[in-house]
């Protein structure tokens, strides 16, 4: 058997992946740098946080928004802004991991303008169901598209399961995996609620899968009909 030298050792990131994570890898490096005060003098030691006010969703400000009817475009932006700004270098690298594994799975089936539906769908979704159920802590990381991102992953598994007549709930594992992980945390520690919104990312990105993936929703209804 002869092998390809040519080939890369490992399989390139869609470049649609890098346009969301290298704006996350450059917030990140610009925000601790100057928390370590290699840049900006001893003001940029709040730019973490002067980053998090301006661009984290706040549930109370949309609240404010709809009661008052005014939609200012700072205020809209922050829909699809927070995926952007973190808490932590940690919060960072395991946003942005979670993006290039999973988005590189989802991008090699999606095409590249509707990976970005997904993520920004997702985003939007996340934030929407935080808001309505009436938690009122801001939102910021990526985390939430990036589970929608596993909602896109989990339907492409259960129509490939649906297809072969396999046990399609194998396809959630991942999820309640997850799930199950930032409950157990959240119980321990008091991680709060986030999770919400990690749920509505999830939900949105799967129900979005049946319109934007190739085929998808006619795969499914083939599927039920043959039954």
């Amino acid at each position: 058997m002869q092998t390809d030298h040519k080939a890369p050792f490992l399989n390139p990131i869609p470049w649609v992946i890098w346009l969301l994570a290298l704006p996350m890898i450059a917030m990140e490096v610009v925000v601790s740098a100057g928390a370590s005060g290699l840049v900006g003098g001893p003001a940029a030691i709040g730019w973490r946080l002067e980053a998090v006010n301006r661009f984290a969703f706040s549930p109370e400000l949309v609240r404010w928004m709809v009661e008052n009817r005014q939609f200012p475009l700072e205020g809209v932006a922050r829909f699809v802004t927070y995926p952007f700004v973190h808490g932590s270098v940690t919060h960072t690298v395991f946003a942005v991991v979670f993006l290039l594994a999973l988005g590189k799975m989802v991008a090699e089936v999606f095409r590249p303008w509707a990976v970005l539906a997904v993520f920004f769908g997702s985003a939007i979704g996340g934030v929407v169901l935080h808001t309505l159920v009436g938690l009122d802590d801001p939102v910021f990381g990526a985390y939430p598209p990036d589970y929608g991102l596993i909602g896109a992953f989990t339907f492409l598994l259960w129509v490939r399961l649906t297809a072969v007549g396999a046990n399609a709930a194998r396809a959630f594992t991942l999820i309640g995996m997850l799930l199950g992980v930032q409950l157990l945390f959240g119980l321990l520690f008091g991680g709060g609620w986030y999770w919400v919104s990690d749920l509505g990312g999830f939900a949105t990105g799967f129900l979005l899968s049946f319109v934007l993936v190739p085929g998808g929703w006619a795969r499914v209804r083939d599927r039920i009909r043959a039954r």
